[in-house]
């Protein structure tokens, strides 16, 4: 009876959070014959902004993260971003904030599909 008590107050004790923040903690290794990659980006800088286009451009998705300099800097964050959506529109690749702190960025052939409210 001691033994299925540790088993089932080790399943009512997990924490979600710590085991969704160890989904990628495993060593990864690029793999050459994919045919695009997702990158992780934070936005902090106009380098920053460039490496966003040129991931695109290259035919990559981008996870951009915007939490940082949106709490920091709003009109920094707002100019980086139309700077981004500028050239990304001009590469016919797509653009969606997908939550408060995340905008996905995708190259063209690759859209993505804007949620709309049906009333």
């Amino acid at each position: 009876m001691a033994f299925l008590e540790k088993v089932l107050k080790k399943e009512e004790g997990i924490d979600i959070e710590e085991f969704l923040n160890t989904l990628d903690a495993e060593d990864e290794t690029l793999d050459e014959d994919a045919d695009a990659f997702v990158k992780p980006v934070t936005l902090a800088t106009d380098a920053d902004s460039e490496t966003v286009v040129n991931e695109a451009k290259a035919g990559n998705i981008v996870l951009l993260n915007i939490g940082d300099l949106s709490k920091r800097n709003a009109i920094k964050l707002k100019e980086l971003v139309t700077k981004i959506k500028e050239s990304i529109d001009s590469i016919d690749g797509d653009i969606s904030r997908i939550s408060h702190d995340r905008v996905l960025i995708t190259p063209s052939k690759v859209k993505i599909i804007k949620k709309k409210e049906v009333q």
